[in-house]
């Protein structure tokens, strides 16, 4: 059985968006009497926009590009075989100029895309190259992108839900009117709490699946950690709906804890360790 792990915790962390989700749901049909199926069609449509604007926007910010199968074969021929081997169909591929070596995926698994900087292109080796790609790869086999969207959507309504409380229960003010927006914006990093941890998860996972389809961690290894030492020497700043996206990113403190990727340096020890 695959991925046990990422399972159970799935299961945990599901669980808890439901509750959290229900609360909300509650609260929309008690507080304006809104029926059930008023609220489920409004949570789909809520989902579905997120998605959809969420993919246009990272592709759009980065300047994406169609890539050209005769500027890149190797790429294509790559992707089409790993994407052979790993049981989905060969995504879109596109290049951008990010400033940084990076990657990222968007999409669902039947109409996914990746996305290559020329960046990581001149720096990385052909295997190094492949172990990124799987990777990026992995996450829509995963169908982490829609996972991630879906989860993030609860906790933005959620969040929406705790102002609405806040308004309903206390004084038309100034004053309780900013102490909805806190209150919002709290509860909403509180429930984002539970969904980036899934999303750090999602991480190993997605390293452990790419090893699997290239037959060996260490090339990912590598990637990482001249993707880091790039980054390093950099002040580019993405977009936050692309960095969320991306094969690379940390943080400290508060932002670590809200970070949808683990340490690196973890990363590149569990591909090493990788059997």
């Amino acid at each position: 059985m695959r991925h046990v792990g990422l399972k159970i915790r799935m299961a945990i962390v599901s669980t808890i968006l439901f509750a959290f989700f229900s609360l909300a749901a509650l609260v929309a049909v008690v507080s304006f009497g809104w029926p059930l199926w008023l609220v489920g069609i409004l949570t789909i449509a809520f989902i579905g926009i997120q998605y959809i604007l969420g993919t246009k926007l990272a592709l759009r910010s980065v300047g994406a590009e169609d890539m050209s199968e005769e500027k890149y074969p190797q790429i294509h021929q790559t992707v089409e075989s790993l994407s052979r081997d790993m049981g989905i169909k060969k995504p879109r591929l596109m290049v951008a100029s990010m400033g940084t070596p990076n990657a990222f995926a968007t999409g669902r698994k039947g109409k996914g895309t990746v996305v290559v900087s020329t960046e990581l292109i001149q720096v990385l080796d052909r295997q190094e190259l492949n172990g990124v790609i799987a990777h990026e790869l992995a996450h829509i086999r995963n169908r982490d992108v829609v996972t991630m969207t879906v989860a993030q959507s609860v906790a933005a309504i959620v969040g929406i839900a705790a102002q609405w409380i806040v308004l309903l229960t206390g004084e038309r003010s100034i004053a309780n009117f900013v102490l909805a927006f806190v209150v919002g914006i709290v509860t909403q990093m509180l429930v984002m709490v539970f969904v980036m941890a899934i999303s750090r998860y999602r991480e190993y996972v997605a390293d452990s699946d790419a090893a699997d389809a290239i037959g060996s961690g260490e090339p990912l290894a590598r990637a990482l950690e001249k993707i880091q030492r790039s980054a390093e020497g950099t002040d580019v700043e993405m977009d936050d709906s692309v960095a969320a996206l991306c094969i690379f990113g940390t943080g400290d403190g508060l932002k670590k804890l809200l970070s949808t990727h683990p340490s690196t340096e973890e990363r590149i020890a569990r591909l090493r360790d990788h059997r």
